[in-house]
């Protein structure tokens, strides 16, 4: 899992929250977003300290994108409690660079006294004299006063007038059970969790998704045969195959319901370097956009020539072996995490289907 916070000590405090609970915890400054599958384990968090909420919001969308150039695992985005950041376009960055269909923002924090109900932000403060504790509008505290950001609403509709648009839920939670239902009904691994550290406990300690896993399958070579596994199949455009550079002339939208997809070239009636060259660079080309959409876990290539030009288009460069399937079928883990599966062009593929 990475962690991607708006600054120092919010990093610091989810950094604390994931070690309590038996995890092996990384903290970076600034740094890359990056995991390593084999040394950190699949208990990992890594928690990248940004200072994005001090930014103006260009800086802090460009300083997103950045943290997220490659795909990675889970990722979970620790916001202020207080409403205090720009919430909506780091979310917006974040969703269009990892492929995540929509976000969950919960800055609700219930045992520090912040809740949000009927969409309006209160935190509790101590009463006066033998006065009971009172919730305030978040605007009605000192949190008006912000120098970046003053709250001047409670209401997070209008907060946030965008969020909506940009597919972002903002649901209510008065107490950790609310929290609680929330990552249940969300948790679907297409939703990009966002909040404060109360939601950050609730997602950790949450079942993982049972949801079948992402598969991309690369028929690169044209001595390919049909794969019937169930899986939609998405077979290169001639127009593209006649050296059109077009990525939208191929429809891979099956990917969106489906969950996993076939990466097909159905025609063999141009030959020549030139033409290997285009072929294996536009199947790249469009390998790199799915998996940064898509995130699957698991990325099967038959090719070699198929399988070089995406690795390199990926930037995956470093593997940890796992197993041989059969003879020149080998499954191996990037650094990322993502299982990958390599097969030459003529070979069979074993096994690896019935397993």
């Amino acid at each position: 899992m990475i962690v991607i916070a708006d600054d120092i000590t919010g990093a610091a405090e989810i950094a604390g929250i994931a070690h309590s609970h038996g995890l092996h915890v990384r903290l970076v400054c600034g740094g890359e977003a990056g995991c390593d599958a084999e040394e950190d384990g699949a208990d990992a968090v890594t928690v990248v300290a940004t200072d994005t909420r001090s930014m103006t919001e260009e800086e802090a969308v460009a300083e997103t994108r950045r943290l997220v150039g490659a795909p990675h695992p889970v990722i979970f985005k620790k916001t202020d409690s207080a409403l205090r950041g720009h919430v909506v376009a780091e979310l917006t960055a974040l969703m269009e660079a990892t492929g995540y269909r929509r976000a969950v923002y919960l800055p609700a924090n219930p045992s520090k006294g912040r809740i949000i109900r009927d969409g309006v932000y209160y935190i509790r403060e101590a009463g006066g004299k033998g006065l009971p504790a009172r919730e305030v509008p978040i605007h009605e505290t000192a949190f008006s006063y912000d120098p970046e950001f003053p709250a001047r609403t409670a209401v997070l509709k209008e907060r946030f007038p965008d969020a909506g648009a940009q597919g972002i839920v903002m649901p209510d939670a008065v107490c950790d059970e609310d929290i609680a239902r929330v990552v249940a009904q969300y948790n679907d691994g297409q939703t990009l969790f966002a909040g404060a550290a109360a939601l950050f406990t609730a997602f950790i300690l949450a079942p993982a998704p049972t949801t079948p896993p992402s598969t991309l399958i690369l028929c690169g070579s044209t001595q390919s045969r049909t794969l019937d596994l169930g899986i939609p199949v998405a077979p290169m455009p001639r127009a593209i195959y006649d050296g059109a550079d077009d990525l939208s002339l191929w429809d891979v939208t099956a990917y969106d319901d489906a969950h996993s997809l076939i990466l097909s070239i159905p025609h063999t009636h141009r030959t020549g370097r030139e033409v290997a060259v285009h072929l294996r660079t536009v199947m790249a080309r469009m390998a790199r956009q799915l998996v940064a959409k898509h995130r699957p876990e698991q990325l099967i290539i038959e090719g070699g020539a198929t399988a070089w030009g995406t690795l390199q288009a990926l930037g995956w460069t470093d593997f940890t072996i796992v197993r041989q399937v059969a003879p020149g079928v080998v499954q191996m883990r990037a650094r990322c995490g993502t299982l990958v599966t390599l097969k030459p062009g003529s070979y069979p593929w074993g096994g690896l289907f019935t397993m």
